[in-house]
């Protein structure tokens, strides 16, 4: 006899096909741990008893990604041959997501079955052939793309317009059997969903697809302005509201700001309800502010108050474009003045998100007055000693951008925002001048040294809570003396309230974490969290550690494993104590001391100052730029812990490559770099933070350029800053301390030199080539000089000569880093030990001696 074919087959746990039961046993339960795949005849016979939900055809109203209109859509199938009405009405609809060479075999399959078989098209690709073999066909969209044809609101979409009892999923669509908001709200709108057992059979048998997460109302989704794809509120509040498809930023307001930034519920709002002002008698203006108010249910476009991030408390303001388009007018700059104003008082760093259009019409010059007056209380908060970080969003222009979003110690800005003082259209109308592609963007921002930093919105908790902890690290804002300094934060606290400690309302609220409530500063949970550990693992590199024991940086193995290209002029190559190349007169006078640490300091594969800071400053942030030209990559600031102590960071980087080494100038710094070293300098000595510069140049830069824009001023402002800085400096040359461009960052307290780093007035070529006419002279010149470490500890030069360890630092860079570590970590223990007038007396002493 012919035995029945299965109408679907049950897999094991391990993938196996477990044999179909005998009739006695099919009222037994399945295994727990089974799953059903199903033939495409099983589920017809299904979906005929499954009716879509009365709901299915009234979904959200998303037609941007359905813009075909119904008439439309049917005229262009009919135009490719496929006709809506000669399927009958009884048949249930299959929506089969597949496009691929066998997209229309399984159409067929499905037809064949018994479903009205929907296929899927985009209006690019409307021909496709595979679509002669659908009973139905329904538009995804204008323009084909990998992540629209997994986009679960296209998909469903789609379902609703072709009233498709059941979606097939196969190609590209797959992901889709994975996504629990899709699979909810298909259930939700009784449409069933399978996945394809196999991707290279997939008429083989189909899993059904489902969840036990409730369904989210059907209004909460959102469109990315960047690709057009909609997505599920609650998926994009726990991906910080980035389009997980393109990677767009979606404009935040500010509940959504608190419940992303701020520990959960820590907020709490100052000055909700400041009355209003029509200060021009504008008309028609009071009745356009209750218009907004109603539309947005905000009172204006600030909100102001207190909460904590990581345990820390802070005054925060968040910017609304949503209202006025952010426009300031007088509410806003008293709201922004009074939180300033309070925060002075209460000792208390302030962050401001901004994002605004710039100054309100209709307010006309008392708009304009609200950019003076939170400068000025701003400047109040400055003198105080006290923080201010500023993170521009999109979009901050205008008057907003000349005033308080460009006063931050440090300026942060998320990717792509809109940045600029003047509008783009107001610059073409007035002057006709065309604009380049990404001109006034967060990005353009940096590369012209106008910000601090861009940082993903994934990592701007992290980065906030890093730099408030930094900054708040020493209680007296002007002294190290003797009792004045009291730590209040440390870098492990932070770490561990990031990770375990507290958390915001969205990581909470849509499951990623359990709640724990917020903790006091200091007061971490004991409990960890796998979550929070996977949203700071992408920070590791910046916010930990690397210790003796850790893996070496990328940067450090390119250095130490091979030379990218030749090294300069009369260098030699020392690789495992072998030298390679080099000059006949080293050779020849293998007791030139002075000559060999020229070779050793010029060696490609010496560890670059870069290495050092990855190696013992924990937590370091770099932050950008001169804030008025551009951002000089030859100087590497920053700030981060050494030994448990907050430091600024400044050191002059050559690179570790031929392609970075080209990047960074080859180490030799243009007048932005040593001005931005001026203002970290500036910076360091408000919080009252010790400075450690890491000294590795042959020398500033000499060029045209470098002299239009002030070499020998630059230079000069840093000595001048230096010799006067009150916080305690230490210094260390790592390789090569060339002229007044590395001098610039050695007029210091205690100034150290590796053992084969050389300090010099000039180069050994160049000593030979102005005194001799030969520069072929260059290691008798570098014998001269005396340029070497220990001859310049005999001079007094420096105070201390460090061990590289049993070889040159190229061989072992992480003893020779231990040994940097330890002499500034113990000389700023010393240092921060002694009252600042006495600090400054003897760093005046030190160099008048000369």
């Amino acid at each position: 006899m012919k035995q029945r074919k299965q109408n679907y087959i049950t897999l094991s746990a391990d993938g196996a096909v477990v044999p179909q039961r005998s009739a006695s046993e099919e009222t037994a339960p399945a295994q727990e741990s089974a799953d059903v795949a199903y033939r495409l005849s099983r589920m017809v016979e299904e979906a005929a008893g499954f009716p879509v939900a009365p709901n299915a055809l009234d979904a959200a109203d998303m037609s941007e990604y359905t813009a075909v209109a119904p008439g439309e859509a049917q005229a262009a199938a009919r135009a490719e041959g496929v006709s809506r009405a000669a399927v009958p009405a009884a048949k249930p609809v299959a929506l089969v997501m597949a496009r691929s060479k066998s997209a229309k075999r399984l159409l067929q399959a499905v037809a064949d079955a018994g479903f009205c078989a929907c296929a899927v098209y985009t209006q690019d690709r409307r021909n496709e052939g595979y679509l002669k073999a659908a009973q139905r066909a329904v538009c995804l969209g204008e323009k084909y793309s990998d992540a629209l044809f997994c986009n679960g609101h296209a998909v469903l979409e789609a379902a609703a317009e072709c009233e498709a009892a059941v979606v097939l999923l196969s190609d590209e669509a797959l992901p889709l059997a994975e996504v629990d908001s899709f699979l909810a709200r298909a259930a939700a709108r009784g449409v069933r969903v399978f996945r394809a057992m196999s991707p290279d059979a997939p008429a083989l048998g189909w899993i059904l697809c489902s969840t036990d997460k409730p369904a989210a109302d059907d209004g909460t989704w959102r469109t990315c302005p960047r690709c057009g794809l909609s997505f599920d509120e609650a998926s994009l509040a726990s991906g910080h509201y980035v389009c997980p498809s393109c990677g767009g930023y979606f404009r935040m307001s500010s509940a959504e700001r608190i419940d992303d930034t701020l520990d959960a519920d820590s907020f709490v709002e100052w000055n909700r309800r400041v009355p209003e002002t029509d200060p021009l008698g504008f008309p028609g203006y009071e009745d356009k502010l209750a218009a907004q108010r109603e539309k947005t249910g905000l009172e204006e476009a600030v909100r102001t108050g207190e909460g904590r991030i990581a345990g820390l408390r802070v005054a925060v303001g968040i910017m609304e474009s949503r209202f006025f388009m952010g426009s300031m007018g007088s509410v806003v700059g008293e709201k922004l003045c009074r939180m300033v104003e309070r925060a002075t008082d209460e000792r208390l760093p302030v962050v401001v998100f901004t994002a605004s259009g710039g100054a309100r019409m209709q307010e006309g010059l008392v708009s304009l007055m609200q950019m003076a007056k939170v400068s000025c209380a701003l400047a109040r908060h400055a003198e105080a000693g006290l923080p201010y970080l500023s993170v521009l969003t999109d979009p901050t222009t205008g008057g907003v951008t000349a005033s308080f979003a460009m006063q931050g110690d440090v300026i942060l800005a998320e990717p792509r925002a809109l940045i600029g003082f003047a509008g783009q259209r107001v610059i073409k109308d007035t002057i006709k001048q065309e604009l380049p592609e990404g001109f006034q963007t967060a990005e353009f921002a940096l590369e012209h040294g106008l910000i601090d930093a861009i940082v993903e919105r994934g990592e701007l908790r992290a980065t906030l809570a890093h730099l408030l902890a930094i900054h708040l690290a020493t209680e007296d804002r002007g002294s190290c003396g003797p009792g004045e300094r009291s730590i209040l934060v440390d870098y492990q606290k932070v770490r561990d309230n990031l990770e375990h400690g507290t958390d915001t309302y969205n990581t909470v609220t849509y499951g990623m974490l359990e709640p724990e409530g917020g903790l006091p500063f200091g007061e971490a949970a004991a409990r960890g969290s796998r979550r929070a550990q996977r949203l700071l693992s992408g920070l590791a590199g910046r916010f930990e550690r690397r210790g003796s024991g850790a893996a070496m940086p990328k940067r450090l193995e390119k250095a130490l494993s091979r030379g990218g290209f030749d090294a300069e002029e009369g260098a030699s190559l020392e690789v495992n104590g072998v030298v390679v190349g080099g000059g006949a007169d080293m050779a020849a006078d293998p007791g030139n001391r002075a000559w060999q640490s020229v070779q050793l300091a010029r060696n490609v594969h010496r560890p670059t100052a870069r290495a050092y800071i990855d190696t013992f400053v924990d937590g370091f942030i770099e932050l950008h730029g001169d804030r008025a030209f551009g951002d000089d990559e030859a100087v590497v600031c920053g700030v981060g812990w050494i030994g448990g102590r907050a430091v600024t960071v400044i050191a002059q980087e050559k690179g570790a490559d031929l392609k970075e080494r080209i990047r960074r100038n080859f180490g030799c710094p243009q007048p932005e770099g040593y001005r931005k070293s001026l203002r970290l300098m500036r910076q360091a000595e408000k919080f009252g933070r010790p400075v450690v510069c890491l000294v590795d140049t042959q020398g500033a830069f000499c060029g045209m350029e470098a002299e239009e824009r002030g070499q020998g001023n630059a230079i000069a402002d840093n000595l001048l800053a230096l010799a006067g800085l009150r916080v305690p400096v230490v210094s260390v040359l790592l390789g090569e301390g060339g002229s007044g461009g590395a001098l610039a960052l050695a007029l210091a307290d205690r100034v150290a030199m590796q053992e084969h780093a050389v300090y010099s007035v000039l180069s050994p070529e160049g000593f030979a080539s102005i005194l001799w006419k030969d520069r072929t002279r260059a290691p008798e010149a570098a014998a001269v000089m005396k340029m070497s470490a220990a001859e310049a500890c005999q001079m007094g030069i420096v105070d201390a000569v460090l061990s590289e360890g049993p070889a040159p630092a190229h061989e072992n860079p992480e003893a020779a880093a231990e040994q940097v570590r330890a002499y500034v970590a113990d000389t700023l223990a010393e240092l921060c030990e002694q009252p600042i007038e006495e600090v400054l007396e003897a760093r005046y002493e030190r160099f008048a001696k000369f």
